[in-house]
């Protein structure tokens, strides 16, 4: 096939439908899914039944049937039912799809009058398969995995198997640098709010499902004697916070003053309640009563918070 003709939107040309559906695989970069985290969720019927219930929402679909058919995009608005043949004596696994049957393809369906994009079941599939069968235009929603004699579908047989088609992320970089110094000694064998100069604003994206953090220290001053303590990072305040690992600082290096650089990581899920706000980042620190070392953050001492968000199925 050689260049296509027109380039898309040229005034005066015509374009195919394929053209439009090139746009849309350009727009995807060639991925396909469900467009945000809670698009098309299947859930049971409102009282369980023979079948599941697909939810508002859109996707992008990869058509299969053809070299460079391109993609296409559907949507759904409220909820749509989807019946779920009844088992026998043998337990069985079915796959609700987003599915395309274009009939410039595949099938004879009239485009005028029948439904070419649809909720399909592909009956009989593995009980770990993740994707429709090959050479199906389809995206994946819900594995149902149905025992032996049932024509109910609950809850705990639905498996989601959504993906975002191109999941959003947002990075943000924060500072803080302390005009003053701030001690904390060796201790009580507790958890301090310290330093508080390691407290940032941060801005929660409505979308967000999870945070990778790094935090970072340069110039953490540690004298007097060996520093046992150990370091976390808190997103949120109260009993709605989210604690990040503990990261461990033992210095062996006795009465000598010293500096040092100190990093805090973490993959943590962010809360409903979090998304779309405004959440403290912070640190805390726990300082043993032995070693009898002290931690001190001054005016030679950086801090650098480095937070993105992603968006995830939910």
């Amino acid at each position: 096939m050689t260049l296509a003709q027109a380039p898309l939107l040229t005034n005066g040309a015509t374009h195919s439908a394929q053209t439009f559906r090139m746009m849309i695989r350009d727009l995807a970069r060639g991925s396909e899914g469900v467009t945000e985290g809670n698009d098309l969720k299947v859930t049971p019927l409102t009282v369980p039944a023979g079948g599941v219930l697909v939810g508002d929402g859109s996707g992008i679909v990869r058509g299969r049937a053809a070299t460079w058919q391109g993609h296409y995009t559907a949507y759904n608005i409220g909820t749509a039912p989807v019946n779920i043949a009844p088992t026998g004596a043998n337990a069985r696994t079915d796959m609700v799809v987003l599915r395309v049957l274009d009939p410039e393809y595949e099938g004879n369906q009239n485009p005028a009058t029948d439904p070419v994009v649809f909720f399909d079941v592909v009956s009989g599939v593995s009980a770990t398969a993740t994707a429709p069968p090959a050479g199906y235009s389809a995206i994946p929603l819900a594995r149902i995995a149905l025992p032996a004699n049932t024509g109910t579908v609950t809850a705990g047989m639905i498996t989601d198997l959504r993906r975002i088609c191109n999941p959003r992320k947002d990075r943000t970089l924060h500072a803080a640098f302390p005009s003053t110094a701030s001690d904390l000694t060796y201790s009580d064998n507790k958890w301090h709010n310290w330093p508080a100069t390691a407290t940032w604003n941060v801005p929660v994206p409505s979308w967000a499902v999870s945070a990778r953090i790094m935090v970072t220290f340069a110039g953490l001053r540690m004298t007097k004697a060996d520093v046992y303590a150990k370091m976390q990072t808190v997103l949120g305040t109260g009993s709605g916070a989210v604690l990040g690992e503990d990261t461990g600082i033992d210095d062996d290096q006795g009465n000598n003053t010293r500096r040092s650089t100190i990093v805090l990581g973490d993959n943590l899920g962010v809360p409903v309640a979090m998304r779309g706000s405004t959440q403290k980042l912070s640190v805390q620190t726990y300082m043993y009563k032995s070693p009898t070392g002290d931690l001190r953050v001054d005016s030679n001492t950086s801090m650098f918070a480095d937070i993105e968000f992603y968006e995830g199925i939910v």
